[in-house]
């Protein structure tokens, strides 16, 4: 009877914290996501306008990542001190500044510099929330919880392709181009939302009003329960999470996932335009189709992760399911089989998010949890660097977008492999199941 009243509150709460946080820090992680990739979109008018090749225009892309690698750990630390409601309040109306301010850019120079300072500006924004959710949610609802909340990244393409395509049309407007209209429009919601996260969210559980008393309770034990599981007490540095060889494999697979995530969004514009060389709404129109696709299976994929608990398999078979499909797509030779394979490798490369990252939050205490997330999530997406340069500059070497689609579907395809090593933890919630069962 008591398991059974246990299982029936853990339902009941984590249905209350899902209906109560995930729509909102889903919107928040839309505008985030689309804030770092609507330069794609931007890039079908900004190049030609500005001069830009495609070996400027990759490296600029992909330089957010260079500041978002600079300080994902420090902004973490700052988190810690001051909480997470305070940080990402401050964090989301620095980085809207900053992506409206793009509007000025004009030389490779100056879009260098602003892409940096966006990228240093976000770079506190995902890892902050992994460690929100890991603060709110039992770890048997992670994989999935996770996973809910970065369907936020492809549907923010469904969302923001035929918004930027719609704003690529203001061209000269108001004495703009219709590339300022997008990054002046699409910044401002982060500076509003950024004043509401002050008034919306709580820092802690118990802080919670609209959870009852035993909600309240029964969540707090559930989570001190965890966290003696992944020894706690034992591991009081948080900068002892950088000793754990697992966080630096785990890091590696994150590079492969995002040198394919992000060297497909940032280009896919251009690629359907250059094979079917309609106009930009129909771009955006069309680019929705692999982010529909990748939305569906990384619910569907989060969701049997955490039924089964094989978080590494599931990583592993979307990760060779996307790298696959990337091969494909570098031969793709009509825009029908093109969308098709970039469908296929964003579904995979994103069905592999919420598995991956209930490996690192199972394992790590609360201590380590902020460093460790952010440290795997700093290095990792050094391959939203590689994945758009290496594109752009075999691209703009060649001609074609064959060599680079090769290059980070090869990538990929290693990071399958390397999670399956016997030094990665499962991502299973053995120990909290049992003591829960106790």
């Amino acid at each position: 009877m008591l398991e059974a009243d246990d299982a029936k509150l853990e339902s009941s709460v984590v249905a209350k914290l899902t209906w109560r946080l995930m729509p909102f820090l889903f919107l928040l992680y839309i505008v985030a996501y689309l804030d770092r990739i609507n330069v794609g979109f931007a890039a079908l008018q900004m190049r030609e306008e500005l001069g830009f090749n495609d070996a400027v225009y990759g490296l600029g892309a992909g330089m957010f990542f260079a500041g978002y690698f600079v300080f994902q750990v420090p902004s973490n630390l700052i988190l810690m001190r001051v909480g997470p409601r305070r940080w990402i309040s401050v964090l989301m109306v620095v980085w809207g500044l900053i992506s409206s301010a793009t509007i000025f850019v004009r030389s490779a120079h100056s879009f260098y510099a602003l892409r940096f300072l966006l990228g240093l500006a976000e770079a506190g924004f995902f890892p902050g929330m992994i460690v929100y959710l890991k603060s709110w949610f039992p770890a048997r609802a992670r994989a999935r919880t996770v996973a809910r909340f970065m369907t936020a990244a492809p549907l923010s393409g469904v969302v923001g392709g035929p918004i930027s395509g719609a704003l690529l049309s203001l061209h000269h407007i108001g004495g703009l181009s219709g590339w300022q209209w997008l990054f002046l429009v699409e910044g401002l919601p982060a500076i509003l939302l950024g004043v509401v996260v002050l008034f919306f969210l709580e820092d802690t559980p118990e802080n919670a009003s609209w959870l009852n008393s035993d909600q309240r309770e029964w969540l707090a034990a559930e989570l001190r329960r965890e966290h003696a599981t992944t020894g706690e007490t034992r591991n009081r540095n948080p900068l002892a999470a950088f000793s754990r060889l697992f966080l630096w494999i785990l890091a590696l697979v994150y590079f492969g996932l995002n040198s394919c995530s992000y060297g497909i969004s940032l280009w896919l514009p251009s690629v359907i335009h250059r094979l079917s060389m309609v106009g930009n709404f129909a771009v955006g129109a069309l680019s929705t189709i692999p982010y529909i696709a990748a939305a569906l299976a990384m619910v569907l994929v989060g969701l049997h992760a955490d039924k089964t608990g094989a978080h590494r398999g599931h990583v592993a078979t979307a990760a060779i399911t996307g790298a696959l499909a990337l091969f494909c797509a570098a031969y793709s030779t009509s825009v029908f089989t093109a969308i098709t394979s970039l469908s296929i490798a964003m579904l995979g490369v994103f069905a592999m998010v919420g598995p991956f990252w209930a490996i690192p939050t199972t394992a790590l205490g609360t201590r380590e949890a902020p460093v460790g997330i952010a440290f795997i999530n700093s290095l990792g997406n050094l391959g939203g660097f590689f994945g758009p340069y290496i594109i752009g500059l075999l691209k703009n070497s060649t001609g074609e977008f064959k060599g680079g689609l090769l290059v980070v579907g090869l990538t990929l395809a290693v990071s399958g492999c390397l999670v399956l090593l016997p030094s990665i933890p499962s991502g299973r919630a053995q120990g909290v199941k049992q003591q829960a069962v106790h």
